[in-house]
């Protein structure tokens, strides 16, 4: 079993279902009191945030690069970005370490694929949304079209995620907002909904009969073990 090297912290909500279900899998595919091995290194995520928000990139890097290093040292075979905003990074990342980076959009990407879609809505954070280095790779590397809301919706979704969602709260009027936001891409020819924060999973659950959701904390997780196991490529 391969050591798997996870990068937490944004958030600590959002880390705690990548290490849960990580081990549940583990557990699953193994048996008896299996676990998977790891290295988790956690950023403090209010430090973080305000050098987001103001646009201070190279000050947020500072940060990936200590963890993902720190990981390395730790003795982990392969990295894991708990997190999809900070994949924006995955090159300057890749020049600074040797192991390599299991990538949460080629992995939601396979997922697309194998359900037969090629049109999709992208939900997250503010820079998910409206930046290229989610919404490219799919398209560029595996030729997947990506809707995004319109801005005001954007502006509500990574609001959620920020002020709530990264807290631990949960309000039933801003899982009712999701949905008008979800249902709009759908009539705009979106196929599916990528759940592109890995807050997200925790405030929308899939409805009988309604548009797939593509989780990307669960695809992710999963993809781990199957690297750790010896099944990912």
């Amino acid at each position: 079993m391969k050591t798997i090297g996870l990068l937490g912290g944004m958030t600590s909500e959002s880390s705690l279902v990548y290490y849960k279900s990580i081990n549940e899998m583990a557990r699953e595919r193994l048996g008896g009191n299996h676990s998977a091995k790891s290295v988790m290194v956690s950023v403090d995520f209010g430090e973080v945030e305000p050098h987001m928000e103001r646009g201070e990139w190279d000050r947020v890097l500072g940060y990936m690069l200590d963890a993902s290093r720190a990981i390395e040292k730790g003795g982990a075979d392969f990295l894991v970005l708990c997190t999809n905003t900070m994949h924006r990074f995955v090159a300057e990342i890749d020049r600074e370490i040797s192991i390599p980076l299991l990538h949460i959009a080629d992995a939601t990407a396979a997922e697309i694929k194998k359900a037969g879609l090629k049109k999709v809505g992208l939900l997250g954070t503010r820079f998910t949304m409206e930046e290229e280095f989610y919404k490219g790779r799919l398209r560029d590397r595996h030729g997947i079209e990506v809707l995004v809301p319109e801005k005001p919706e954007r502006e509500r979704v990574h609001k959620v995620i920020m002020d709530e969602l990264s807290r631990g709260v949960i309000r039933r009027a801003s899982r009712n907002a999701y949905w008008r936001v979800i249902d709009s891409l759908a009539r705009q020819g979106a196929e599916g909904i990528i759940l592109g924060c890995t807050e997200i999973p925790l405030l929308v659950k899939p409805k009988r009969g309604a548009i797939p959701l593509f989780d990307t904390t669960a695809i992710h997780a999963r993809a781990a073990v199957d690297l750790a196991l010896g099944d990912g490529n």
